[in-house]
């Protein structure tokens, strides 16, 4: 399947059963809401999907169940956060292997490599796939930026890097990139605070988190943007604000999953050393989401605009 990198691409939790297991009925449960909402594809195996806890075999799992369940509506792509340019390799061929249609990438993990060393490791690993990829370009929280020159060596280098998950936080990296690539290059938003920001800007996409537990409202806001309907996306967009803030947040994953709960298309049940939100913290989310729910907008018909 050929990936447009375009349209709204949940990074999806992973669900847990209360003896710590795969919770597969609950997960296609929240993928169903995701494709009843009209989303472009489904990213798996990244923060919000508790990847750092995920043993090889349930990641495999979780692929091979996702393009079972999706059945070619929305490609199926699988993060590659590993430690080594050895172990990404391996990574990728097994993803290959298990029906993924694309890779989201992040630069090696813990070790902080320089420019040199991190353009290496993605040309390494594109150059051993066939799977497009898409380069998730994340400095605040991992401590790597992929810079204007290090794309415009990999893009000539690396026919199958496509597009980037965009969170420097920096709008206008978005107009560099898109003066500099032009197409060449999909620009997907990765931070939820600054999606209908930049999708303005030029964006292509929207790589989102509270997508997960309010599918159709993220969906809506990509498809009226698109459509021109600035007004309606910008209405949406504000309710929306307070729950987008609750994925730019270290406990993220508990915060999204407490909105799953709400919306009843999820589960509260994390993987330790992560545990539920407890006391004060668990009050003021509760509030946050029961606010929105009180207030959720009337959506338009944004499926046929």
């Amino acid at each position: 399947m050929e990936i447009k990198w375009k349209g709204v691409m949940p990074a999806v939790t992973t669900k847990f059963n209360d003896r710590d297991e795969l919770d597969l009925d609950n997960f296609k449960l929240n993928i169903q809401a995701q494709l009843d909402a009209g989303v472009h594809g489904i990213i798996l195996g990244g923060t919000l999907g508790e990847a750092s806890t995920l043993t090889e075999e349930e990641k495999r799992i979780l692929v091979r169940q996702t393009v079972s369940f999706v059945k070619g509506e929305v490609p199926v792509i699988i993060n590659i956060a590993e430690q080594s340019t050895r172990d990404a390799i391996a990574m990728a061929r097994i993803a290959a292997e298990d029906g993924a249609n694309g890779l989201m990438m992040l630069p090696p993990m813990r070790y902080k490599a320089d420019a040199y060393e991190t353009v290496t490791y993605f040309k390494k690993v594109a150059q051993s796939t066939s799977l497009p990829i898409m380069i998730y370009n994340n400095p605040v929280d991992y401590g790597i930026e992929v810079t204007i020159d290090m794309f415009e060596e990999l893009l000539e280098e690396c026919p199958n890097i496509q597009a980037v998950k965009e969170s420097t936080r920096d709008i206008s990296n978005i107009s560099r990139m898109r003066n500099k690539f032009g197409d060449r290059l999909a620009i997907l938003c990765g931070v939820d605070t600054l999606a209908l920001e930049s999708l303005l800007m030029g964006a292509d996409g929207w790589v989102a988190g509270l997508v997960c537990a309010f599918p159709a409202e993220t969906v809506a806001i990509y498809e009226l943007a698109r459509a021109g309907k600035i007004e309606e996306a910008i209405a949406i967009y504000r309710w929306f604000l307070p729950l987008l803030e609750l994925d730019i947040n270290t406990k993220l994953v508990q915060n999204i999953k407490l909105a799953e709960v709400a919306t009843k298309i999820g589960t509260e049940n994390v993987r330790e050393p992560r545990l539920p939100l407890h006391g004060e913290e668990r009050k003021k989310v509760l509030g946050i989401i029961d606010d929105a729910l009180r207030t959720r907008p009337l959506l338009p018909d944004y499926k046929n605009l």
